[in-house]
C-alpha cells in the first residue's frame, strides 16, 4: 500500500461533496420553508490554503442549492457543480481541463453516490461519521465528522505533504 503522504504529495485538485462533508448532512427549515445549512469556517479557511499553494478546488454535489452556490462564490471556489449525478464523468472533464491524471486529484466524501468517484482518485477520503465505512476502504477517514471542519483536517493532510 502506498504510503498516504506520497499520495498527498501528487494532489493539484481537490474534489469535494457537501452534504455530510462540509455540512452535518441535516436539513434546516425556517418557519416560512427557507432551507439552511451550517458551514465550519475551517472548512472556508482551507479553500484559501489550498489554493494559495496553487491546487485547484471543485465541489462536486447531487443537491441543487443556492446555499451552495453562495458559499461557493463566497469562498472563490474554481469549479462548482451543484446537481452533479455524474461525479466521475464531471472529475474526468476537469482532468481533461486541467490536464492532470486522475492520480493527481483527491476527493472527500460521505455516502453511497460517491463511491465511484472515491475508487477513481488518487487520494480518497470519507468523513468520520460516513455511513459507507463498512462499504469502503478510503486512503483516510477524518477524524472530524462533516460540518466540523473534516474537509479541513484533509485538506491539511495534503498541505502538510507538499
Amino acid at each position: 500500500m502506498v504510503d498516504l503522504t506520497v499520495k498527498a504529495n501528487k494532489i493539484k485538485l481537490v474534489a469535494t461533496d457537501i452534504d455530510g462533508v462540509w455540512t452535518d448532512a441535516r436539513m434546516y427549515f425556517s418557519p416560512d420553508g427557507e432551507l439552511m445549512k451550517s458551514f465550519s469556517t475551517y472548512d472556508g479557511m482551507s479553500v484559501a490554503m489550498l489554493k494559495k499553494r496553487g491546487i485547484i478546488v471543485a465541489i462536486l454535489t447531487g443537491e441543487n442549492s443556492d446555499i451552495v452556490k453562495a458559499r461557493a462564490e463566497k469562498l472563490n471556489v474554481d469549479e462548482v457543480y451543484v446537481n452533479e449525478h455524474e461525479k466521475l464523468n464531471r472529475l474526468t472533464y476537469l482532468t481533461k481541463k486541467y490536464n492532470i491524471s486522475m492520480e493527481e486529484v483527491a476527493f472527500i466524501g460521505d455516502d453511497m453516490n460517491d463511491l465511484e468517484v472515491l475508487d477513481a482518485v488518487g487520494l480518497s477520503a470519507l468523513a468520520g461519521n460516513s455511513p459507507i465505512l463498512d462499504k469502503f476502504t478510503p486512503d483516510y477517514v477524518t477524524t472530524r465528522h462533516g460540518g466540523n471542519g473534516a474537509f479541513r483536517e484533509f485538506a491539511d493532510i495534503i498541505l502538510n505533504a507538499q
